[in-house]
C-alpha cells in the first residue's frame, strides 16, 4: 500500500511539474512575443501609408491615378505629374526648360510636393506658373521669406509655387490650391555647362538629364520631432520622396525634345539609354526627341556626341558684357604631356558598393567593371579589394602583390558579391583612405557605386581629413546615380568621375579610366589675368588635370582685353600656352554660370571650416542679384486672386517617383516597413528578445526542477 501510494504521489508530482512547465514556457512566450513586438512596433514608420495605382480609363492605364491610403481606411487621390523637356544646346553651354504639369483628377483641392534631380552644376534662374491663361512670374526671395509667402498663400487659397535646393541636384516643387479637375503648370529653367572630353583627336561632349531621385540611404539615428530627420541627415524627409511599387506601373511620364548646335561638324551622336528620332537640318546641327511620345521618369537621359576630328576644341572662349562688370567662360584644353620614362608602382584599393539599391544590373555593372580593373593591375603593383553594405569587409588584411594567385583570389571573391544592406559608407572610406603617403607609390582609391546617400557633406569632410597623398576615383553605376555626390567626391578627391549606365559600356568607360589612371597628372596650374582686368575667376585654384580633360574657369572681369597667360607642370616638364581676351565668341548667361561656380566654390568653403556667418551673407547676395535657386534662397510664384474657399478643405503632400530602373523595391526596402536607418537593428533586438526569454525559461526551469533534464 505503501508503495502504491508512493507511486501516486510521484506520478502526481511529475504532472504538477509538467504543468509548471507548461506555464512557465506559457509566460515566457508571452514576454517574448511582447518584447518583440514593441521592438517591432518601434521599428515602424509613426505615420504609415500605401500608395496604390488605379487606372482612370483605358488608355490612362499606364499612368494610373495614385491614391493615398491612410492608416484609418480614408484615401484620397494624388495629384497627376508630366513633364515636357526642352534642351537648347551651343557649343558647351546648355539651357534648359522644364515645365511640369500637375494635374487634379479628385474632387477635392489638392496640392503636391515633388522631388526631382537636376545636373549638380544647374543654375536654376527662372520660374513661371501657369493658372488657365494667366501666367505668374517667380521671384528670387531668402529661403524662409520665400517659403513663409507661400504658406500664406496656401492658407488664403491662392495658387502658388516654390521651387527650393535641397542639394545642388535635388530640387524641390511645392504646388498648393489645384482646383479639382484642373491643371497647374510650372516652369522652372536652367543653364549648364556640358561635360567635354578629347579622345584622341576627336572632342567627345555629354548631356546627361537627370530623372528620378533614387531612395537615399540615411545614416544615423532618427531625431523623434517632426522634422522626419536623423542625427547626421537632419533634412532626410526632404530628399526621401515615396516611391511607387514597380507592380503599379510607371508614373510621370517626361517627354524630350533637343535642338543641338554643336558649332562644327559632328561626327557622331547616340543616346545610350533611350530610343530617339534624330533630324539633321546640317552638318552642325540635330534636332533629337524620343522614338516614343514619351518615357516614365525612371532613368537618367544621357546624350553623346563627338565633333570631326579636325574640328575638336582645344580652346574655347566666350564673354557676355554686363552693366559693371563683363563675363568670361574659359574652356582650355592642355596637351597630352609624355609619360615618365619610369613608371612608379602602384598601390590601388578598390572599393565596391554592394547595399540594396545595388542590387540586380548594378552589381553586375559593378563586378564587371571591378573585374576588368583586376586584370588590368601590373605586377609591380600591390592591391586590395573592400565591399560594404551595412558593414565592411575586405578581401585581404592588407594590400598584397599583384601575382596572378591574388588576383585569381580577389576576383572570385569579387564574383561571390550580392547586393544587400544599407549604404554605410563612411567606414569604407576611413579604411581606403588611410591617410598614408609613399613617395615611393602611386595610391589610388576606385570606388564603385550608385551614391544613394544622404549624408554627402560629412562623407566630403571625411575625404579631406583622411585623403592624405591618395587619389579618389569615383565610379557612378546605375541608371540614376547621385552626380553630386560622385563629382564632389572625385573633386576632393584630387581625381575624376566616370559614369558606367550600361554593362556594354563596361569595357569602353573603364579602359578610358585606367588611361587616365595611367597617364601623367598636370599640377599646379595658375592662371595670369591681364594688368587691371581685375579678374575674379572662379574656381580660384584649378584642380589636378589628367589627360583629355579641360581647364574650365567662369570669371567676371572689368575688360576682355588683353592676354591671359596660363602654366603647369607635368612629370618634370613646364606647360604654358597665352589666351588673348579680344579673340572670345559671344555667349549668353555667362554671368549666371560665373555666379553658380563662386556659390559652388563659397559652399565647399564651409567644410574647409569657413564660418557659415561669413558664407551665408555672401551667397545670398550673389543668389538675390543673380536670380538664382540656393541653398538659401527660393523660388515663388503667387497667384493674387484666391480661389480656394476657407472652409473647403485641402488634400495632399509628397507624391511619389519612380523606382530606377533597374533597382530592386524588396532588395531597397525589404517586405517590412523600413524606418531611416535603425530597422534591421531593431529587427534583431527582437529576435533577441525572443530568444533570451526561452533561455531564461529554460534557466528558470532547471532552477526550480533540477531533476528535470531533458528527453
Amino acid at each position: 500500500m505503501n508503495t502504491t501510494s508512493d507511486h501516486g504521489h510521484t506520478r502526481h508530482q511529475r504532472v504538477g511539474i509538467v504543468a509548471l512547465a507548461a506555464r512557465i514556457f506559457a509566460e515566457g512566450l508571452v514576454i517574448a512575443l511582447m518584447l518583440g513586438g514593441l521592438v517591432l512596433l518601434l521599428a515602424m514608420p509613426a505615420h504609415a501609408v500605401e500608395m496604390q495605382a488605379m487606372p482612370m480609363r483605358a488608355d490612362e492605364a499606364g499612368q494610373g491615378v495614385l491614391l493615398l491610403r491612410h492608416a484609418d481606411g480614408s484615401t484620397y487621390v494624388v495629384p497627376t505629374l508630366a513633364t515636357d523637356v526642352h534642351i537648347r544646346i551651343s557649343g558647351p553651354l546648355a539651357r534648359v526648360s522644364v515645365v511640369q504639369t500637375f494635374r487634379n483628377p479628385g474632387n477635392a483641392w489638392q496640392e503636391g510636393i515633388y522631388v526631382f534631380p537636376l545636373p549638380d552644376n544647374a543654375a536654376v534662374d527662372r520660374l513661371h506658373m501657369k493658372v488657365g491663361e494667366r501666367v505668374i512670374e517667380g521671384e528670387v526671395r531668402e529661403r524662409n521669406a520665400a517659403r513663409a509667402a507661400f504658406e500664406q498663400a496656401r492658407s488664403s487659397g491662392q495658387r502658388a509655387a516654390l521651387v527650393e535646393q535641397e542639394r545642388p541636384n535635388i530640387f524641390t516643387t511645392s504646388v498648393t490650391n489645384i482646383a479639382p479637375g484642373a491643371e497647374v503648370v510650372v516652369e522652372i529653367e536652367y543653364q549648364h555647362l556640358l561635360d567635354y572630353q578629347l579622345e584622341g583627336d576627336s572632342g567627345r561632349y555629354s548631356l546627361r538629364f537627370p530623372m528620378v531621385v533614387g531612395p537615399r540611404y540615411i545614416a544615423g539615428q532618427p531625431r523623434g520631432d517632426a522634422s522626419g530627420g536623423t542625427d547626421q541627415v537632419h533634412d532626410a524627409a526632404r530628399i526621401t520622396p515615396p516611391v511607387l511599387h514597380p507592380d503599379a506601373g510607371p508614373i510621370n511620364p517626361v517627354t524630350l525634345h533637343v535642338e543641338l548646335d554643336a558649332g562644327a561638324p559632328l561626327a557622331t551622336l547616340r543616346s545610350p539609354y533611350h530610343p530617339v528620332r534624330i533630324d539633321a537640318p546640317d552638318a552642325h546641327r540635330r534636332v533629337i526627341e524620343l522614338a516614343s511620345a514619351s518615357t516614365p521618369a525612371n532613368r537618367d537621359f544621357e546624350l553623346e556626341w563627338t565633333l570631326a576630328p579636325s574640328h575638336a576644341p582645344r580652346l574655347a572662349l566666350f564673354a557676355e558684357p554686363g552693366t559693371t562688370r563683363d563675363y568670361a567662360l574659359l574652356m582650355l584644353m592642355p596637351p597630352q604631356l609624355p609619360a615618365a620614362k619610369a613608371r612608379l608602382p602602384r598601390e590601388v584599393v578598390f572599393v565596391i558598393d554592394t547595399s540594396g539599391s545595388m542590387h540586380g544590373t548594378s552589381i553586375v555593372q559593378a563586378r564587371e567593371a571591378l573585374a576588368l580593373a583586376l586584370r588590368r593591375l601590373h605586377p609591380a603593383d600591390r592591391f586590395n579589394v573592400i565591399e560594404f553594405n551595412s558593414v565592411t569587409n575586405a578581401a585581404f588584411n592588407r594590400a598584397l602583390p599583384a601575382t596572378r594567385d591574388n588576383i585569381d583570389t580577389a576576383t572570385r571573391w569579387v564574383s561571390r558579391l550580392q547586393a544587400n544592406g544599407g549604404t554605410e559608407m563612411a567606414p569604407a572610406l576611413a579604411m581606403a583612405l588611410d591617410g598614408t603617403d609613399d613617395p615611393a607609390r602611386v595610391r589610388q582609391v576606385i570606388f564603385l557605386t550608385d551614391g544613394a546617400v544622404g549624408n554627402e557633406d560629412a562623407l566630403f569632410r571625411l575625404i579631406d581629413q583622411r585623403l592624405g597623398d591618395s587619389r579618389l576615383f569615383t565610379i557612378g553605376i546605375g541608371s540614376a546615380p547621385n552626380s553630386h555626390f560622385m563629382r564632389q567626391a572625385a573633386a576632393a578627391g584630387r581625381g575624376s568621375f566616370t559614369y558606367i549606365g550600361d554593362v556594354r559600356e563596361v569595357g569602353e568607360r573603364m579602359s578610358a579610366l585606367f588611361a587616365k589612371l595611367e597617364s601623367p597628372v598636370l599640377k599646379g596650374i595658375e592662371l595670369a589675368w591681364p594688368d587691371g582686368s581685375d579678374a575674379e575667376a572662379w574656381p580660384r585654384r584649378v584642380p589636378d588635370l589628367y589627360a583629355g580633360e579641360p581647364i574650365v574657369v567662369a570669371v567676371a572681369l572689368k575688360k576682355t582685353v588683353g592676354t591671359l597667360r596660363v602654366s603647369g607642370w607635368g612629370q618634370n616638364e613646364r606647360w604654358q600656352a597665352e589666351v588673348a581676351l579680344e579673340d572670345a565668341m559671344p555667349g549668353t548667361g555667362l554671368g549666371t554660370l560665373w555666379a553658380r561656380h563662386k556659390i559652388d566654390a563659397l559652399t565647399d568653403s564651409l567644410r574647409a571650416g569657413a564660418a557659415e556667418d561669413d558664407v551665408r551673407p555672401a551667397i545670398l547676395e550673389l543668389a538675390l542679384q543673380h536670380h538664382l535657386v540656393s541653398r538659401y534662397t527660393s523660388m515663388v510664384a503667387i497667384d493674387k486672386t484666391p480661389a480656394r474657399a476657407q472652409g473647403e478643405a485641402l488634400h495632399g503632400g509628397a507624391m511619389p517617383t519612380n523606382l530606377p530602373e533597374g533597382w530592386s523595391h524588396e532588395a531597397v526596402f525589404g517586405s517590412l516597413p523600413k524606418g531611416a536607418s535603425g530597422v534591421r537593428w531593431n529587427l534583431f533586438l527582437g529576435s533577441l528578445a525572443l530568444i533570451s526569454s526561452i533561455l531564461l525559461y529554460g534557466l528558470q526551469r532547471r532552477r526550480l526542477h533540477p531533476a528535470i533534464r531533458p528527453v
